[in-house]
């Protein structure tokens, strides 16, 4: 079940008119929407009732802003990575909606999409309603290098691609991975952080 035009309509309200502003500093971020009402609504669809579809769609609109951007004005290709989720959870989601959102953003840029590049090995428990100690302490170790790009790590910087962005905290472990193997991290794009306002 897709998103009827009206529907769309709902969830673009919740689009940020300044979705670059947080592009600065060490692990700059790139959001597409404000974390709130319809958009809220959609990512949990997305998530929890397995509306798979609602992935493909959110990230074709976030590859769009992100070429209506002047960061993609004065960006080279990259590699797009999603946020990985641990294996059992993925198994018992169906899929990882951050691969769904990268795909369709993706679709939209022309960047190369690489989901094995980074694996999570350890299971971490909902990071919601934890402080930002215990969601760095939760996520030490998490995440490795995936095979592939531990022989032949790349040249192309790379960009990640999730679903919301609160403390940063999973992208900085993320990015800490990479960083390890000399691979250059160029920022993060998501769909939704309840960080700024339009």
């Amino acid at each position: 079940m897709s998103l009827c035009q009206f529907c769309q309509k709902q969830v673009q309200n919740f689009q940020l008119s300044n979705s670059s502003s947080k592009w600065s500093g060490n692990l700059p971020y790139f959001a597409w929407g404000k974390y709130e009402g319809q958009l809220k609504q959609t990512l949990s669809k997305l998530k929890y009732d397995r509306q798979a579809e609602l992935g493909i769609l959110l990230g074709q609109w976030l590859g769009q802003a992100w070429l209506d951007s002047s960061i993609a004005k004065n960006t080279s290709k990259l590699i797009v990575i999603p946020i990985p989720l641990h294996p059992d959870k993925q198994k018992i989601r169906g899929f990882n909606q951050a691969e769904l959102i990268a795909k369709g953003f993706c679709q939209q840029t022309g960047d190369r999409l690489s989901s094995n590049a980074l694996i999570r090995i350890k299971d971490t428990p909902a990071l919601f309603g934890l402080t930002p100690y215990q969601r760095k302490q939760n996520l030490q170790d998490a995440f490795a290098l995936g095979k592939t790009w531990q022989l032949q790590p790349p040249q192309l910087p790379v960009l990640f691609i999730d679903d919301i962005y609160t403390t940063g905290t999973t992208v900085q472990q993320a990015a800490t991975v990479l960083r390890k193997h000399n691979i250059k991290v160029y920022g993060v794009a998501v769909i939704a952080t309840p960080k700024f306002t339009s």
